[in-house]
Parts: structure tokens; C-alpha cells; sequence
């Protein structure tokens, strides 16, 4: 992920350099903040690549951005941009529909056409993912997505919920992603996007299979991975949790070469070993980490780390700390 920031610029020219990395980034806007923010103003956003989605991770103090006609004829990259917030709140106004939205909410916009966005000043600073890809990519009805520019899609229930659920997870972990993990992942971001806006344009017979299968499995691991804490997580309550059965589920993950069980204990050993590596976690008791990520049985949890790693939990410790100690 590339690292862009206003911390090595000159306070007084931050928000100038901030205009250019916007140009840069996206398209060319015209930038307000007000002026005790200008002269105080600090952003970094970090930038990844997944195939021909852009995902740019941003952090910022409130500013407005400006899309005009005179911009739009001097630089149309006919692309679209979805924005997904993760902390703050913002408003879009595109063709006359103005929209709040709020964390984990989904907007689509079209930089071909006049628009305006801005993070409320209410908040020191937001957080937004900023997805941005050619029109192209995505097999709905140009005149279609237009219907659904500035049109909030709730990240609190149906489809978009799912979709704003890979979406910040996507946000959480960004910064850990290799250059080969960004390429696996950019069709499976592609189709969680078409997914998203079909559902929102009650087009979904108009979305192929593959995508909508590829979609639901990143929706999936998505919600897997944020409650692999909870002992509840069983196939069934993830089965529940996505309005489909659990032969279907089972089925979904043996085309993968998996069991939805095996795939959620092998989150969960990750995660264990994570922990038992991290130095800071060095004073917590092994049942405690095993507890945190659900093994609530001791010796389950050692035989089940024994077999993915081929050591006890003990012994995978103390081993880390010797290499920490060389």
C-alpha cells in the first residue's frame, strides 16, 4: 500500500498539497475547508491497487470537495466512484439528490457529472474508503447507475450490510495485503460492488451467477472473520445470518475445496497465533487467547494447534521468544 500524508508538508501549505493529491488520485475538484481547519489541516490516505479498482483508505479534518463543468472538461477518466465511510459522517449531492450518510453506508457518484461531497465538520476527522474503477467493469445499465447516484445504500441491513461488511474489513486490512493479495482479490471486490448496486437497483437477474457466488463468499468470510470471537459462530448461524440454507453454504465452500466448520477453526488458529506471537500479549495466559478467538476446551484448543502447526501453543511461544531474543 503507498502512504501519502500532509505531516512532512509546511502547515501552510498542506491543504494546497492535499488539492494536488486529490487531482492525482481521483480528478481534478475544487477544495474549501474553513479557514481555521486550512491552517491547521492534516490528512493521509494509503493507496492500493486491486486490478483496476483503486482503493484509497483516507483519513482527513473536514473539507469540502467540488466537481464542476469547467473541471469535468478539462478531465473525464469515465470512471465512478463508491465511497464507504468508516468513521465520521458526510454529505454528497449529485443531480439535484442531496444525502447524509453514516459509517459503513455506501455512495455511488459519477465524476463525469457535476457533484459536491463534504465530511460534516462535526467530527475532527473522518475516514472514508474510496473505491474508484471504470464504468465499464460493472454489467448494469449505464442509465441504471445513474438512478443511483448520491442514493445512500444502508450498511445496516439486506445486501448493502453484507457488502459494507467485506468493505471495512477490506479498510481494516488493507495495510496488510501483499501485491498478490490485492490481485486475488480485486474480482472478488468487483463483484461485491456489482452485487451491491444490483440489489439497490432491483436488478439482480441481471447480475451473472459467478459474480453474485463470488460476492455472497466474500460477504461470507467477511462476517466469519469479524465474529470468530463468539462461540455462537456455528455453519448455521452463518447460514441464518445470510437468508440462505445450510446445504447451500456447505455447498459453497466445498466448491473452494473446504468445510465451512474447518474454515472457521483455521481463522480462528490464526488468529491464536497471532496473538501468541505478539510480545505484547506475552503475560496473557494460553487458555485466556484461546478463549478470546473461542476455544473454550484447554486441551482441544493444544490438540488443534498441534495438528495446523505441528507444536503445542507452549512450545510455538516459547520458540517466538527465542527468535525475538537473537
Amino acid at each position: 500500500m503507498d502512504m501519502v500524508s500532509t505531516a512532512e508538508v509546511a502547515a501552510g501549505e498542506r491543504f494546497a498539497f492535499w488539492r494536488e493529491v486529490n487531482a492525482k488520485l481521483w480528478v481534478p475538484y475544487e477544495l474549501r475547508c474553513a479557514p481555521q481547519v486550512e491552517d491547521a489541516f492534516q490528512a493521509h490516505a494509503g493507496v492500493s491497487e486491486f486490478g483496476a479498482v483503486q482503493a484509497t483508505l483516507m483519513t482527513s479534518m473536514p473539507y469540502a470537495v467540488h466537481r464542476t463543468p469547467k473541471l469535468i472538461r478539462q478531465a473525464d477518466p469515465e470512471v465512478l466512484k463508491l465511497s464507504c465511510l468508516v468513521r465520521g459522517e458526510a454529505m454528497v449531492t449529485q443531480d439535484r439528490q442531496c444525502t447524509d450518510f453514516g459509517v459503513g453506508d455506501l455512495i455511488l457518484y459519477d465524476p463525469s457529472r457535476p457533484y459536491q461531497a463534504e465530511f460534516t465538520p462535526d467530527a475532527p476527522a473522518s475516514q472514508l474508503l474510496l473505491l474508484r474503477f471504470p464504468r465499464s467493469l460493472l454489467p448494469l445499465p449505464s442509465r441504471d447507475l445513474r438512478r443511483l447516484s448520491a442514493v445512500r445504500i444502508p450498511g445496516s441491513r439486506g445486501v448493502g450490510a453484507l457488502s459494507s461488511q467485506f468493505l471495512l474489513q477490506l479498510a481494516l486490512r488493507m495495510h496488510e495485503l501483499s501485491p498478490s493479495d490485492t490481485a486475488r482479490l480485486s474480482t472478488l471486490t468487483l463483484d461485491v460492488l456489482t452485487t451491491a448496486l444490483a440489489d439497490a437497483l432491483d436488478a439482480g437477474s441481471e447480475v451473472p451467477p459467478h459474480t453474485r457466488r463470488n460476492a455472497l463468499m466474500a460477504q461470507i468470510r467477511s462476517f466469519i472473520r469479524d465474529n470468530l470471537g463468539d462461540p455462537a459462530l456455528t455453519p448455521d448461524a452463518v447460514a441464518a445470518a445470510h437468508h440462505i440454507s445450510l446445504r447451500y453454504l456447505h455447498r459453497l465452500f466445498q466448491q473452494e475445496g473446504h468445510t465451512v466448520a474447518g474454515w472457521i477453526r483455521e481463522r480462528r488458529l490464526e488468529q491464536c497465533r497471532r496473538d501468541l506471537a505478539d510480545p505484547r500479549l506475552a503475560a496473557r495466559p494460553i487458555h485466556a487467547i484461546a478463549a478470546r478467538w473461542a476455544f473454550t476446551s484447554p486441551p482441544h484448543f493444544s490438540q488443534a494447534f498441534r495438528n495446523a502447526y505441528g507444536l503445542s501453543p507452549r512450545q510455538f511461544r516459547q520458540q517466538y521468544a527465542r527468535v525475538r531474543a537473537d
